[in-house]
């Protein structure tokens, strides 16, 4: 009996878990990302053809078309709204990243608090947590509105479902890690899951005019996890940096189709809450009535920010005939 030829169909794939670039045969780095050991074997796809289909809008002259509907709305958080760009464009989808314990949540706890209102509801998913550890938190920060909805799932059909019953005007997803769909293969928060529930999530914020924020999760080396896939489908990217032994948090736009990417939102984290800081030069002075010898102020630029900073220099008399730093 002859033995049967191995077709395409047969032949495996290879796919990069970090970016999702494909080829036909394996390789120890993915040229696309430059990632080591990130390409696996997985399923030939089946060959697809698309033929031509039904027009939903038909195209118009750009110089037609009504860009009054991306107007930004504020977020009620003026530093948020200085790195978006002057606030929230319906539609858009931002991804917010940081740390765990730096504040993400309830940053985005306290900016669906102010930007609910009788016109423009606002819906807080969790998956994370239940909806009681947030309604304990809402509680500590003040954040409690009656047109702030709020639901813990992890089922992308329940989200998609709180949607069709709320008819938010801005959903938050904390975070987009935690929820995976029965209809796609993987445990929640692997590449398949991550890029379907993004997917999702985009095309009902396009269709309703709705806009999202989607929290994301970090790796050891400070990028964002899940596949790099994630960050070129979403409009803005955002990090939310600080050290956890501080008061002061950071948020850094690093992709902003709606705006620059140089601004920088400064915050003070404290037991009551968030709070913006217009003026952040306050946590880098001493204030003292009289001069200080070794100590000066300078500027600084932090993005397109100016901070005014306290320099100290610290000596000791020695009786080394060279002094040198020990």
């Amino acid at each position: 009996m002859a033995a049967r030829t191995k077709t395409t169909k047969d032949r495996p794939s290879y796919r990069c878990t970090e970016c999702g670039w494909q080829t036909a045969k394996w390789l120890g780095r993915c040229p696309e990302c430059q990632a080591w050991g990130t390409v696996e074997e997985y399923g030939a796809p089946a060959v697809r053809t698309t033929t031509p289909g039904r027009v939903t809008n038909s195209a118009l002259p750009i110089g037609q078309v009504d860009g009054r509907q991306a107007t930004a709305r504020s977020t009620g958080v003026p530093e948020l709204d200085r790195v978006l760009g002057g606030g929230l464009v319906p539609g858009a989808v931002v991804l917010l990243a940081g740390e765990p314990g730096v504040g993400k949540s309830t940053l985005l706890l306290d900016v669906a608090a102010k930007a609910a209102s009788d016109e423009h509801r606002t819906l807080y998913v969790t998956g994370e947590e239940s909806a009681s550890q947030v309604r304990l938190r809402a509680d500590r920060i003040r954040a409690i509105d009656d047109h702030l909805y709020l639901a813990a799932e992890t089922d992308l059909a329940a989200v998609l479902g709180h949607l069709d019953a709320v008819k938010p005007s801005l959903l938050i997803l904390d975070s987009v890690q935690t929820v995976a769909s029965p209809e796609i293969d993987g445990a929640p928060g692997g590449m398949a899951q991550v890029r379907e529930v993004a997917g999702a999530l985009i095309r009902a914020s396009k269709e309703r005019g709705m806009a999202t924020l989607l929290v994301g999760h970090v790796t050891k080396d400070g990028a964002i996890a899940g596949p790099r896939l994630l960050e070129h489908l979403v409009d803005v990217v955002l990090h939310f940096e600080g050290d956890r032994h501080a008061r002061l948090r950071l948020v850094r736009g690093v992709k902003n189709r709606y705006g620059a990417t140089d601004e920088v939102g400064c915050f003070e984290l404290h037991d009551e809450g968030i709070t913006g800081l217009a003026d952040p030069s306050g946590l880098f002075l001493t204030r003292r009535d009289e001069p200080v010898p070794g100590t000066c102020l300078t500027v600084t630029l932090e993005g397109r920010r100016p901070l005014v900073a306290e320099v100290q220099a610290l000596t000791v008399d020695t009786q080394i005939p060279s002094p040198r730093r020990t």
